[in-house]
């Protein structure tokens, strides 16, 4: 019998936080059990929600302050600042300060957006004091190449005639030198890490103008002009601030957040597999393996979820335990047969429906489709062997 649900979900774009997520999948599961003991465990990879998730798993809390959002406006923001054994820690939220969510759908154009707010969110968490930074990528609605967190860190773009480059991506196309004079000097005192999906790259056919352009609302040419414009940067940064001994144009991890990942590693920062940085805080094998069934979810089941996606990894791991997984989705796509360890996955909209309608209606249906798929799983668990149906 069913009685123990680890349920560990990333949340829904744009739709569902993680927190949210897994409080729906909950509902659904005590419709079915109503005795059940659910461990929820809403799930971060470094985008939206991530500096509230881990400021709580660690007794920590969240420093509010205005920063500059991806469209050049001010914006409310916030930073973490970790507790427990963590305290000498801060943890710098991309996504909240400039993710896609804030931008909106008439303006979304991803080589107009900045990072500039990162840079100053680094800075104020460099002003409490803190060892070591942890920026988590995720959700980003920027593809500057980490460009406007250099500027606000104190680095001067400059072109041909020795001007500075204003924001976004597309803008360097025209970069013609680095200027590291004015960097923050406390940035050679502090560790600076990156949590980031190791599968995304800067340039190249697999980049990020490619990949996440069209995602961000970039047009076929906008995306060729932004490819071009960060093979330039990678040239120019490298030449000028060095690489940290890493590939800027291919290194793992590099394309993170749009190309943060390149520009923070040509500051010194580390870039690291985004759930061997975070998911160490919430204790995840352990819960996963007291569980009699693994619950996980997202927004899109489908052949880049093994790429560094939630449900990949929570699979994984509860299949180190011999646990079975379910995996619950926004959408179905190609491949979503194919992900390691995830031994049974459904789709949440009983019906097709208006993308609108899906996202407002995101909780319900998926406490819906939970409730569904679990009472098919307790049918075929009382079958006998054999029986047919």
């Amino acid at each position: 019998m069913l009685t123990r649900f680890a349920v560990a979900p990333s949340g829904f774009k744009e739709s569902l936080s993680a927190q949210a997520a897994a409080d729906a999948i909950a509902a659904g599961v005590r419709r079915v059990v109503p005795n059940a003991e659910v461990d929820l465990i809403p799930l971060v990879d470094g985008g939206e929600g991530t500096a509230r998730a881990l400021a709580s798993a660690t007794g920590g809390r969240l420093v509010a302050l205005p920063a500059t959002g991806p469209l050049g406006e001010p914006v409310g923001t916030h930073f973490a600042l970790l507790g427990s054994g963590s305290g000498d820690t801060a943890v710098v939220e991309m996504a909240a300060v400039a993710g896609l969510s804030l931008v909106p759908h008439g303006l979304r154009d991803p080589g107009a957006t900045t990072t500039y707010g990162v840079g100053e969110l680094i800075r104020a968490a460099l002003d409490s004091g803190v060892r070591r930074v942890l920026v988590g990528c995720g959700d980003s609605g920027t593809s500057d190449g980490g460009a406007g967190a250099l500027q606000a860190l104190g680095a001067r773009l400059l072109d041909a005639d020795g001007f500075e480059l204003p924001h976004g991506g597309r803008e360097l196309i025209r970069l013609h030198r680095v200027d590291p004079v004015g960097l923050d000097p406390r940035l050679k005192d502090v560790d600076l890490l990156v949590a980031c999906n190791p599968y995304n790259v800067l340039c190249g056919e697999r980049g990020v103008a490619r990949v996440f352009g069209p995602q961000k609302g970039a047009t076929p040419a906008q995306v060729e002009a932004l490819s071009a414009a960060l093979e330039n940067w990678a040239y120019v940064l490298t030449r000028d601030l060095g690489n940290n001994g890493t590939d800027l144009r291919h290194g793992r991890g590099t394309g993170a957040s749009g190309g943060l990942g390149a520009g923070l590693a040509a500051l010194g920062a580390r870039l690291l597999p985004r759930f061997e940085v975070l998911l160490d805080h919430l204790d995840l094998d352990a819960r996963l393996a007291r569980a009699d069934l693994v619950v996980t979810a997202e927004g899109a089941l489908d052949h880049q979820t093994p790429r560094g996606k939630v449900p990949a990894e929570v699979a994984r791991r509860a299949k180190l335990h011999g646990r079975p997984v379910l995996a619950l989705a926004g959408t179905l796509g190609e491949g979503a047969h194919t992900v390691p360890g995830v031994d049974a996955f459904t789709g949440i909209l009983p019906a097709p429906m208006a993308r609108a309608e899906a996202f407002l209606r995101a909780a319900e249906l998926l406490t819906d489709a939970t409730e569904r798929a679990l009472r098919m799983i307790l049918l075929g668990a009382g079958l006998p062997r054999g029986a047919s149906v």
